[in-house]
């Protein structure tokens, strides 16, 4: 009976290590952090790590593919904000324009006797109410009932700008804090990457490691297999998609930013668009935008220059260069470099030219 009871008191007053184990595990996950746990922490295996690691960067870049859209919609909300207001102090002006024109035309009449209507809405503070006014219209000849009507047309219009605006106001701020949302997400993620890696022994940290130092020679052999004339383009189905591999190629070593578009640090997909870019084609910013770009192939129709999608959620893409391998920027504790498409869990592809 003693022996039982006392897992349970430890269950009561604290953790075993398996479910410290496992707390330590989810926190990563969750990208929640690892106050609190110190020294309860169990000893993982390298494997153990690279996999939650691993689970913790693909976490970060689906955020990463939802912050770049965010971005993106935000920066169109306020590009379209700002052409608002500029359409709004345009036909500000043409209305004060209209104004004093009929405030001429009341003057003269007034000197030949009489305070026309023109002059009492130059004078009024509300001109919409006053040119509704029975009497003003009545009153009113001809050629200042068309100045009249323009000046109202011009009321109703700065009137709908202005609505716009607000409703354009509106949609930016939500953009932005929706674009903080998924920054506080990414960072949190990557902090606890950086922690779990931390764990480890120093010689631990360099097995892990293996898999860069790979890259790096395959990423040397790749850039000398591009030296030889017409490695890209003889594979590629035609000379935007060579000249985009070509610039992947040259990039390869490059840095991963998240949010990054280069010309010297990319994301995923802020990689892609940059090698079409050099090309000459415009390619939506988001993995998810990028899929819908152009026709869908299958594996075994693969090109050069075919842009291979991972996971359930499209949240990474590589560009296709033969031979079962892609280039693509992995995540912060890789630069671009070449890998293998089956790496991951593959999720479709498209040709964009």
């Amino acid at each position: 009976m003693a022996a039982h009871r006392k897992p349970r008191r430890r269950s009561a007053g604290g953790h075993t290590v398996r479910t410290a184990a496992t707390i330590a595990l989810a926190g990563a996950a969750t990208a929640t952090g690892f106050d609190g746990i110190g020294h309860a922490e169990p000893q993982l295996t390298p494997a153990q790590v690279k996999a939650k690691v691993d689970q913790l960067y693909q976490e970060a870049e689906a955020a990463t593919e939802k912050y770049n859209g965010a971005k993106e919609k935000a920066e169109a909300a306020e590009n379209q904000l700002d052409s608002l207001r500029d359409q709004a102090a345009r036909r500000t002006e043409q209305l004060n324009e209209a104004r004093d024109a009929l405030g001429s035309i009341a003057a003269a009449q007034y000197r030949g006797g009489g305070l026309d209507p023109a002059v009492q809405l130059a004078l009024t503070d509300d001109p919409d109410r006053y040119l509704d006014s029975a009497e003003f219209v009545e009153r009113a000849g001809s050629r200042q009932a068309t100045s009249v009507a323009n000046v109202r047309r011009q009321l109703r219009e700065i009137e709908q700008l202005r609505g716009a605006a607000h409703i354009e106001l509106a949609s930016l701020k939500s953009r932005q804090a929706e674009l903080k949302r998924h920054k506080k997400t990414i960072t949190g993620k990557l902090s606890a990457a950086r922690r779990l890696m931390a764990q480890l022994p120093a010689e631990e940290r360099a097995v892990l490691g293996d898999d860069g130092d790979r890259a790096s020679r395959a990423a040397t052999s790749a850039r000398e297999e591009l030296t030889t004339p017409g490695t890209a383009s003889t594979e590629a189905p035609n000379s935007r998609a060579a000249a985009a591999v070509s610039y992947a190629y040259a990039k390869l070593g490059s840095p991963y930013v998240w949010g990054a578009t280069g010309p010297d640090a990319f994301d995923c997909s802020g990689l892609i668009q940059a090698a079409y870019r050099s090309a000459g084609v415009s390619l939506p910013r988001t993995t998810y935008a990028q899929i819908d770009a152009g026709r869908r192939v299958s594996r075994s129709e693969l090109l050069p220059g075919d842009l291979v999608f991972f996971y359930s959620g499209i949240s990474h893409v590589g560009l296709y260069i033969g031979n079962g391998q892609m280039i693509h920027a992995p995540n912060p504790s890789a630069p671009v470099r070449v890998a293998p498409i089956d790496q991951m869990p593959f999720a479709g592809a498209t040709r964009v030219v």
